[in-house]
């Protein structure tokens, strides 16, 4: 998305609903006359608080089709976000017949990734449980973000290649899965598929090797989606031209579920609902390489508004970061208002 479409798209949203009291049909405007709103002055103003980090992002109403953004059409590393499209390609596998939400998938530690907390998947494998089925690996990979489930999803279904073809089947471009989380675990440890790091390393030689990998996970086109197009899943996801009722809905609800971190959701107003997915990479040198969510937003009278933030390469504290996601979402909610 250009600067210059996301400004006259931005003025729809000013006209739409910032102007108290218009009676004028949305379709009958002529968006060329009309000023930047201030939802897209709002989506600037975070850009520049972000900097020297890069920070995308993208807003849909889906209502009106009005849209907003900066940086919407550059790739961005997903990180965690991409779980919810594995989830999406996996239901997507269920509904076919060719998986099962009572499948049994058998693990062991060599299964492990990091990225697995108390009392997620993780965990439990870790002190010695071997088994669990493909809706627990579902939950814990989309509502905890445990990288031990969806590496075990992505292994049942086929593969990252899998999603990507899912997502292009469905007319997703600009999101692409290449990897799961044990490759991009290599990357941030400048290490080859299968290599461990050497045991007699020197810490200076840990943090040279950790530097390497974080320039290099930066510059790898792997595992990238634009805000755009991260919205654009979202669209399809919510609208049912995904998955069928049933799966559409369970997927909703595991990302409603999933309430660490907080992100955007610390920002959404009472009795607005909310489904997201984040996702974070590790910090190298003060210095976080992915932090990002996705979500729609909807209201009681099924206003549905849809936002997707990457922020990359920051040297903001954690404290920063959340505070800016939070304004974030306040802000759209602000100019979604009737």
């Amino acid at each position: 998305m250009h600067r210059a479409s996301s400004r006259l798209c931005a003025a729809v949203i000013a006209f739409i609903f910032l102007i108290p009291g218009t009676t004028l049909a949305a379709d009958k405007v002529s968006a060329t006359q009309l000023e930047t709103g201030r939802l897209q002055q709002a989506l600037d103003t975070a850009a520049r608080r972000a900097r020297p980090g890069t920070l995308g992002l993208a807003v849909l109403d889906v209502r009106s089709g009005a849209r907003a953004g900066v940086r919407a059409d550059e790739p961005f590393p997903m990180m965690s976000v991409f779980k919810a499209p594995v989830a999406a390609a996996l239901l997507a596998q269920v509904e076919q017949g060719s998986l099962s939400l009572a499948q049994e998938v058998t693990m062991t530690r060599a299964d492990l990734r990091d990225g697995s907390a108390v009392p997620s998947i993780g965990a439990q494998v870790e002190a010695g449980r071997t088994s669990f089925t493909i809706e627990r690996l579902l939950q814990g990979a989309v509502s905890e973000s445990d990288n031990t489930a969806v590496d075990a999803l992505l292994r049942v279904m086929g593969g990252p290649s899998v999603v990507t073809a899912f997502l292009r089947a469905h007319g997703i471009d600009g999101m692409r899965i290449d990897l799961d989380e044990g490759g991009i675990s290599d990357i941030f440890n400048d290490l080859r598929p299968g290599q461990v790091a050497p045991s007699n390393e020197s810490d200076q030689a840990f943090d040279q090797r950790r530097q390497r990998g974080y320039r290099a996970f930066l510059a790898d086109p792997r595992n990238r989606s634009t805000p755009a197009a991260a919205v654009e899943f979202l669209r399809k996801l919510q609208g049912g031209e995904l998955l069928s009722p049933a799966s559409t809905q369970q997927l909703l609800r595991l990302m409603a579920g999933q309430t660490l971190p907080n992100r955007l959701r610390a920002g959404v107003p009472q009795g607005v609902g909310f489904a997201d997915k984040c996702g974070t990479s590790s910090t190298q040198q003060g210095r976080v390489a992915a932090y990002n969510d996705i979500g729609i937003m909807t209201w009681p009278d099924g206003r549905i508004v849809i936002i997707t933030a990457f922020l990359s390469d920051s040297s903001a504290s954690a404290l920063q970061r959340d505070t800016l996601f939070a304004d974030l979402a306040r802000a759209v909610a602000a100019a979604a208002q009737p």
